[in-house]
Order: structure tokens, then sequence, then C-alpha cells
């Protein structure tokens, strides 16, 4: 109060004469009231600091097993935004398909195929340069030419590849030198005669013997059942049924010193009548089907690592290309070498469509009649490029989805690969109205366009082999289209078991693009799908094995991603071919596919939703659409298939063995086990917290890492996937358990049995370590012990 009267004395309005007694009381009662303002507002500070305090409090002590629900579409984890919890926009499923067009599809098709672009050439890296410029356009977030040096292969065109069948030294016959242009649109300079790439150069001369489809059975029946000896004959084989390079390298083993491989008309003409391409999609007699015969994969010089400068490179002697020649020829050019052939009839299964009597040989009906070879073909240091383009997720940059499809073609490629390049420029071109449009994926698309496929899968292997370290921690799934359309009767899927579930779900989602079979009540491609190949025993469709041949190799088999390959096939189910008819022949054509295989584009149209809606969904999705007990199931199905195929042999066998098979059905009864518990937590998951669905995310796709042995298979160290690597008798096909079936394939008649079946008991410690390994992946993350 002190103070309050100072002031009032000091203040200049002040006059003490005039103060009357009752004046004093009147300042009091004013001063009280001042002073009760502000101990009332210093009290609502104190409150409300307190109050602060005691929420602070509270919110830190609170236990973690807290049961307070987070909001039902809420970020578990304070501060974090609501999206990163979120699946992505499903209404961008639609747009999608409704902005992949048909005629876009056909145009770029058209463009594509209106020039040979084999690899290593000019129009090679003139194609490279257009799909970046594309991607560039379209906004990508990254777009990249990778080029790689890599040894390739070419014929010599100043000394043309030829076969001639000489009688003394008159001539008989010789093979034509380029394949008889039916068409206007064939009738280009740069068209590569046929060859087989990295076919030895030589002139082998001697006698013929005809040898079936030139599988290691008919190596083995010649030799056993006709006392055949192969040592310096040259062998005929027909095209089909396994991999070219493994009949080379099986006329090599058995002592042929070449090969000549044709396309027979019960092959790739088989319904052909009177009439063949320009008319059908038959192959004519002239057609010839080029080809590597490389076994393995990547750039020969530099196996396991990438064609960069720094590399180290093998001679070409160190390498396992053919040692012998080999060169293709058409059905007309066969027919006059195998007409003349002396010897037993061939069997009755091994009889083709020629207007022949197919003999076995060797040798021709006169002594003095031998067949010469005149090779000439010539390996190369070329560069080939691939195209990268990336589309970056915003929740998720450092998960990858990859799509890839080969650019190169041995001549214009209208089915192989140009629809699958066709389907990968418009599914890019509608992604790139998605993001436009302001759509992001939640995890990254990776958009590939590989080079050199066609010799030996050289772009795709070299980039794995690049950037092994970087993607076999990031990449989700590899979803491969190498060819689109090659036939408009059915869907055909090839995948590993985590991408069935992607796969089936896709395809109900999409339209079926035949009227015929929508009036039927099959709206859906997956609607054809199960009714053109069905699954035995079970109401889906059949979804095969990956084996090799195609850009998902290297993925799946060193590094572990699963991996996909779909197309539209013709019916295999009445046509029992190996390829389409005009496969890597000079009639492979836009007229080709514009007007016998997809008139419209729409079987295109479909294929590039479908990859579209399976890309949209693993980039998009909060979890994974993928089921890790389809694995397990598969891998049940293989241990039985094994059992039946090889058990009673192995339990004959003295020692462990019946023990050691007891470990691996254990083993692989635990991979269901872990499967099944697994999806049980996936259906508990809270998908509120970020943190525990990015743990089950990467425990899904780890299980298929789980199945690779950094050993290798047996003799073959650079394929690592124990469940499915290509067949060691058919590089196209895929094996089961592969270690195994290799090590006791034809065992009983090895000269040295024992050392064999040493390796089949460390094959089936392996397989049984492996799946109990893989299965610990799915375990909780401090209950992994099996």
């Amino acid at each position: 109060m002190s103070d309050v009267f100072a002031n009032v004395e000091d203040s200049p309005y002040h006059d003490q004469s005039s103060m009357s007694a009752q004046q004093p009381m009147v300042d009091t009662k004013m001063t009280q009231k001042q002073s009760n303002i502000r101990l009332i507002v210093i009290l609502a500070l104190v409150g409300l600091i307190l109050l602060t305090v005691g929420i602070l409090i509270g919110y830190f002590s609170a236990p973690s097993n807290s049961k307070t629900q987070p909001p039902p579409n809420g970020a578990y984890l304070p501060g974090v935004s609501q999206q990163i919890t979120q699946d992505g926009d499903i209404t961008i499923r639609q747009k999608l398909h409704d902005e992949i067009k048909a005629e876009n599809i056909e145009k770029y098709h058209k463009n594509l195929t209106k020039h040979p672009h084999l690899a290593g050439t000019a129009a090679d890296l003139g194609q490279a340069q257009m799909i970046a410029k594309h991607w560039t356009d379209l906004g990508f977030d990254e777009v990249k030419i990778v080029p790689y040096d890599v040894l390739l292969s070419y014929p010599n065109e100043s000394q043309p590849n030829q076969i001639t069948l000489f009688d003394g030294n008159t001539v008989v016959y010789q093979s034509q030198l380029i394949e008889k242009i039916v068409r206007p649109d064939q009738n280009q300079s740069d068209v590569v005669p046929p060859f087989n790439a990295y076919s030895k150069n030589g002139e082998p001369e001697g006698d013929l013997i005809y040898v079936n489809y030139g599988r290691i059975e008919d190596f083995t029946w010649l030799k056993e059942n006709k006392s055949i000896n192969f040592t310096d004959k040259i062998v005929i084989a027909r095209y089909g049924r396994i991999f070219r390079g493994d009949k080379v390298t099986f006329a090599q083993r058995f002592g042929a010193k070449g090969v000549i491989l044709y396309s027979d008309p019960a092959d790739y003409a088989i319904d052909s009548a009177n009439s063949v391409y320009p008319n059908s999609w038959w192959l004519p007699g002239t057609g010839v089907q080029r080809g590597t015969t490389m076994l393995e994969d990547g750039d020969p010089l530099t196996p396991g690592y990438p064609a960069i400068n720094s590399s180290f490179r093998l001679s070409e002697e160190e390498t396992e290309l053919p040692k012998i020649p080999v060169h293709p020829i058409g059905y007309t050019d066969a027919e006059s070498f195998l007409k003349h052939m002396k010897g037993e009839d061939a069997p009755a299964a091994w009889q083709g469509k020629l207007n022949i009597s197919y003999k076995i040989g060797p040798g021709f009906e006169k002594d003095t009649m031998k067949i010469k070879m005149k090779i000439s073909t010539r390996n190369q240091m070329r560069t080939t490029y691939n195209v990268i383009g990336f589309i970056k997720g915003q929740l998720e940059p450092d998960r990858y989805v990859l799509l890839g499809n080969h650019r190169d073609a041995w001549v214009f490629g209208a089915v192989d690969p140009s629809s699958g390049t066709a389907s990968l420029m418009e599914i890019t071109r509608a992604f790139g109205q998605m993001t436009s449009a302001g759509w992001r994926p939640r995890r990254t698309l990776v958009f590939c366009s590989w080079g050199a496929e066609e010799f030996g899968l050289l772009g795709s292997t070299e980039w794995v082999e690049n950037y092994v370290k970087n993607l076999g921690n990031r990449v989700i799934a590899y979803l491969n289209i190498d060819i689109s359309v090659q036939g408009n009767y059915s869907l055909r899927g090839r995948s590993t078991p985590l991408l069935y579930k992607t796969l089936y779900s896709a395809a109900k989602q999409v339209k079926n693009p035949n009227p015929q079979e929508v009036s039927a009540g099959r709206e859906t491609v997956y609607d054809t799908w199960i009714k053109s190949f069905p699954k035995k025993d079970k109401n889906i469709p059949y979804i095969g094995n990956l084996g090799s041949g195609s850009d998902y190799t290297t993925f799946l088999n060193r590094i572990g991603v699963p991996c996909l390959d779909t197309r539209y096939t013709y019916n295999t189910n009445k046509w029992k071919m190996s390829s389409y008819p005009l496969y890597h022949s000079v009639y492979e054509t836009y007229h080709l596919m514009s007007n016998y295989i997809d008139p419209g584009f729409k079987y295109n149209q479909a294929v590039t939703r479908l990859w579209g809606e399976m890309a949209r969904s693993l980039s998009d999705q909060l979890v994974l659409p993928m089921n890790v007990t389809d694995y397990a199931i598969t891998i049940q199905a293989m241990h039985f298939n094994f059992i039946s195929d090889y058990g009673p042999l192995i339990k004959m066998k003295k020692g462990n063995f019946t023990k050691r098979l007891d470990y691996l059905r254990e083993a692989v009864d635990t991979v269901l086990n872990s499967a099944k518990a697994f999806e049980v937590k996936l259906q508990n998951l809270n998908r509120n917290n970020p943190l525990q669905v990015r743990m089950v995310n990467d425990q899904i796709i780890q299980l298929e890492r789980g199945f690779i042995d950094p050993a290798g298979l047996p003799g073959r160290p650079l394929m690592r996937h124990l469940l499915f690597a290509p067949s060691s008798h058919n590089s196209y096909a895929g094996a089961s358990f592969p270690g195994l079936v290799d090590s006791l394939f034809d065992i009983e008649k090895d000269p040295n049995p024992e050392k064999r079946w040493k390796l089949v008991e460390q094959q089936l410690a392996v397989m049984t370590f492996t799946l109990q390994s893989a299965a610990s992946t799915l375990n909780d993350v401090v209950k992994f012990h099996t």
C-alpha cells in the first residue's frame, strides 16, 4: 500500500489542501480491487502450469502395454502421418486400366518392328535411346542408359554359313543362305542370316546321325540300344522339347563334331495342310529359328561379375562356350539331307512330318556321300544397353517393384520381344499419367528395358551383378513380360509361389478380351484361364515353375527375388509345341501379330493391364499381397513328387539315407507350420503400427532369400536357389529340388556310384538345413530357434 500512496502524492495533479477525510477510504478500496485481480491472474497461471505438467507426466509415465487403442485409421506413432498406415488409393486401379489403350500398344508395336534390332548393333542403341526419351518425357524421376561391354556372336556375311551334301566332289544339295522373302516388309539389308550364336567356327565333314530332339535320353538310347558311335560324326536334331544349347552340349559330350538343328513340321506346322505363312501363322519350309547356344547366363568372359571396365576377363578358351560348330536350317533343307540317310528306321515316336522315312544312320545311302558344315560365326566384343527408369515411392522409396522386358530381337521380333516392349511403353505411359495427376506409389517402381537377352540374358545379368548389394536388400519382386502375346487362347503363368496370390488377384480384375468367352459367362482373364489350364485337383488355374530362358533368371537364382513371367498363349492342350511356329524367324513381323495372333491388339491390352495391376498392388498396398502358405504347400507337393520318383531308390541304399529322408520330411513340415503361424500373426497385425507392417513385409520377402545357398548347386555355383533352378538337362525347364535331382540322375549307370551317393547324402543335408533356415525367417524375432 505504501507504494500506492507514494504514487498518489507524487502525482502532479495532487492537491493536498483539497483532500477530505474520506479520500483515503476511497483510495484503499481501489487498491484492494487491483490486488485481487492480480492474485487471480497469478493463481490461474500457476494452475495452467500444473495442469500441463500433469498431462506430460501422465503421458510419458503411461505403461507400454496400455490398453488405449489407436484410432482406426490413424498412426500408432505420435506425429506420424496417417498416410503411412493406409493402403493406396484403390481408385487408381480402374484409372490405370482405362488409361491403357490397345491402339497405343499397336502404334508402339508397329514402330518397334519396322526394322531388325539385333543386340550390339546401332539399331539396338537407337531403340534404347528412344525408350529413354519416352520415359524422360513422361517425367520419370530418374532415367539411365546403362552400357556393358560384352562378348556377342555374329555370322561372317562375306563368308556365309552353309551346309553341303557331297557325293564325292559333286554337290548334291546346299542349304539356303537366307530365308525366302515372302512379303516386301522382310526385304531389308540388315536382316542377319540364320545362325546359332556362339557356335564354334570350322568345317567339319563326315557321316550324319539323326538324334530326334537331341535330348540326353535320345543320345543314350542310340548308344545303348543301337550301339551308335558318335565320335567324329555330325548329328542332326529337330528343335523342340529342350533348350538348343543343351542339344549341343549333349552332342559334344557324346563325341560329335558338329550339330545341325532344324524345325520339323510336326512341331512347327502342325495344322498347316497347304497353308503356311504368309497365309497362316505356321512355319514355311524356308523358315529358320535363330538362337543362342550358350548355357551360362551373362557375359561369358566375366562370370559372376559385371562386364565393366575394371573387370577381369577370361579368354574365350577358358569359357564354357560350345567347342563344335552348330547351325540351324529350315525343314525344306532338312528333308533334302534326311531323305538320303541310311540305317534302321527311327522309332515311331521319332518320325516327324516330312514326306520321308526317318532313318537313324550313320551315313548316307551311298558310301561316297558326306555332309560338310562351313561355319564362319565369330565372337566379338560389343556394347549392349539397358534402360532403367524410376518412379520414386513416396513412403517406402527404398523398396523396389521391378517390371522388365528385353528389347533386342534376332530379326523383327514381333512376338519375342516386341509385344512385351510395346506393353512396357504403354504401361509406363499410363503410370506417367497417374503421377502427372498427383498419384505416387508407396514403393518405388523400376522399369527395365534389357539388352542382349537373346544371347544369354546378358543385360539383366550384368545389371544384377553390378548392383547386387543394393538389389538384394531392396527388391520386393520382379515382374517379367518377355512376350505379351504369343496366342489368343488363354493366359499362361509361371511364378515363384509367393506371387501366386498377386497373379490370381490381378487376373480377376482384368476384363476378358475374347467376346465369345464373355458371352459364355467368363468375364475376366481369370475365368478363361481356370477353364483352359486348371490345376490338377484344385479349383484354381495352373501356374508353372520358372526355369531359365528369360530375364527373371538371375534375380531368382542369384539373389532370391520373388519372380513372375506371364503372357497370353495358344492352345497348348491341342498343340504340343515348344514355341509358337515362327519363333526367331524372319517371318515374325507386325503382319503376323496384327493379322493372325492379335488383330486389334486386345490381348496385348489385357496383358498390359494385368501387368499394371500387379505392379500397382505390389507397390501401393500396405501389406504385400503375397501368401507364404502357398510356398509351404508347394514345397510339400515338391517333396511328395521327389519321394515318389526317388524314395524307393534312396531307401535301398544302406547307411543314413532313411534317417536323412526323415529329416527332410520334418523340415518340410517345419516350413508349413511356420507359414501357418505367420498367417495367424498377419491376421492379427496392428496395421496402424508402421514398424510392425514393415517388419512382416520384410519377413515375407526374406522367405524367398532363405532358399539361396551361397555355394550354389553342384557343378553350377552361380545357380543358388535350391528349390527352383533350370534343369541341368533342359535349361528352359525348372527343376524342383534341383541339387538332389541332378545328383540322382542316372546314378545307377555312373562308373563311380559311391562318389555320387556321397553327393546325394550331402545334398539331402543341404536341402534339409535350407528348409529349416528359411522357415526361421517367418518366426518371431526372438523365437526363431527350431
